[in-house]
Parts: C-alpha cells; structure tokens; sequence
C-alpha cells in the first residue's frame, strides 16, 4: 500500500530541465570572458585558472571580513583582500584528509576515478621585467637537480573573490597568462622554495605547499597554500570556444560550463573541511 505522504516522481521544473546555477553559471560567464582574450595569443602563453582557499580581510586591518548574507557569495571590488596563507594545522589537517583520499582512492569501491599523488621540491627565483604592469619574471627549478622547469612573466587577468560565512575559510579564483621567456641576467630580488604535494584528478590538480619566500634583508617566512587549478588549459580552452555554439552537440557545447561545475564542487569541498585556523 503506498503511503499517502509519498510523492510521486517530480520534473525538475515546468519546462522539464533544470536551470544551470547561477553561481556556477557567474564564475563560468566570468572565465570563459577571460580566457577568450588570450585565446588566439601566438607566442607560447598559456592560460592558467586556479583557486585558492584563504581567507578575505579588511584592507588596513586582520579582521576577516562580514557581510550581510547567510551563505557562500561572490563579491565585488571593495574595501577587502585576499589572504591566501593558513595555518600550519591547517596545512597538516589538509594533508592528511587528501592522503586518505589517495588511499581510498585506489580501492574499487571508490566511487570516482583515482587520484594521483606526486611530490616535488620546487625553488622559483624572481628578477625585475622590463615590460609594463611590472611584472616579475619566475625561474622555476627542481630544487634537487636544478633542471630548469619554466621561465615565464605572469599577467594577472583577473581575480574573483568568494565569501564564505559558515565555513572557516572564502576563496579566490584567479586568471592569468604565463608567457615564456629567455632567462633573466642579474640577480633575483626574491626566492619562494616550494615543498608540494600534487593529487591530480581527472582534469584538476589540487596542491597543498609549504612555501619558504626570502626576500633581501627581510629574512625568511614560511605559508602554507591550498590551489586547485586545471591541469590542461588547452581543454578549458578548446570547449570554451564552442561554449553555446548551435552546430555542434549539446555535450560539446556544455562542456566549458561542465568543468567550471566540476572545479567549483572540488574548491568547496576542500572550502567545507576547513578547520579553524
């Protein structure tokens, strides 16, 4: 006998489909928007897109911000910043959590694909660039063999900043363009030593680091980051530039929105398990 509280099966709504999210649908309009500007660059840039979690601050000030809404939000330009450092607990916390994911992972029970886990010893070196905005020209090496990895200018395209109220830390999503370039003559003005752990994931690659920047008489300081990134632009580029494109399937044409969905669900589960600083 059917109980007379069971619902019987719902559409998803009046037109039968379900309306793309609108926070999704924002992010996606906002890097598909900058990530087509550089689309047709011919001179071996790559775009990069990641988000970091930390935590937004008050200009002038180490209050966390507080806005009036009760859930996660993006927000406009204003009067905050963005501190992307956490705890060394929290870095701890983090590490453990994503081994276990690794471990898990590998079992034929796990419901997703595995991760894949890899740990390198990183040391970037930055010198003065010529050209304008002042950006800094990054030698990247493997601190252990002293291979040089990349050399590259990055330009910031643009930032876009999430507000978390109930979690213990917000995020940011970054766009930029790293475009080579010959090595740099002189002396570098600051060097970041990287010690990281990589768990890629399908198109993603989630990295936790240990980050030891000196920088001239200041001496040494160590912070700790948490980014996800994708890991082939090529792919975030390509489905961009047929992203609603009436001649080719639905599946090629949604495919942009699809990886932004997926990037924003992994960056809000690591959001979500967050411990207190």
């Amino acid at each position: 006998m059917t109980s007379s509280n069971s619902l019987p099966p719902l559409s998803l709504s009046i037109l039968g489909v379900e309306p793309l999210d609108e926070f999704i649908l924002t992010i996606a309009d906002w890097v598909h928007n900058l990530v087509g500007t550089v689309a047709d660059r011919q001179d071996g840039s790559q775009v990069e897109v990641e988000a970091k979690l930390g935590v937004l601050k008050y200009k002038g000030g180490d209050e966390r911000v507080q806005l009036p809404v009760l859930t996660e939000t993006i927000i406009a330009d204003g009067d905050h910043r963005f501190e992307s450092n956490m705890s060394a607990n929290q870095h701890k916390h983090f590490n453990q959590m994503l081994n276990q994911l690794e471990a898990s992972s590998r079992q034929s029970s796990h419901p997703t694909s595995p991760l894949r886990y890899q740990h390198t010893y990183l040391k970037d070196s930055f010198y003065p660039s010529d050209e304008p905005g002042n950006e800094k020209i990054r030698v990247t090496r493997d601190e252990k063999t002293g291979e040089m990895k990349e050399c590259l200018r990055k330009v910031r395209l643009g930032n876009l900043d999430i507000y978390s109220p109930k979690r213990n830390a917000d995020w940011r999503i970054s766009v930029n363009v790293e475009i080579p370039v010959e090595h740099p003559v002189g002396t570098a003005t600051l060097t970041r030593r990287k010690d990281r752990l990589s768990y890629s994931h399908e198109e993603f690659s989630i990295d936790l680091t240990q980050v030891t920047q000196t920088s001239g008489s200041s001496g040494s300081q160590t912070m700790h980051e948490l980014e996800v990134e994708f890991a082939r632009p090529a792919v975030l580029l390509s489905t961009g530039a047929v992203r609603g494109d009436p001649n080719v399937s639905q599946q090629e044409r949604d495919a942009f929105d699809e990886l932004i969905r997926a990037f924003v669900n992994n960056v809000r589960i690591l959001v979500r398990n967050a411990r207190p600083s």
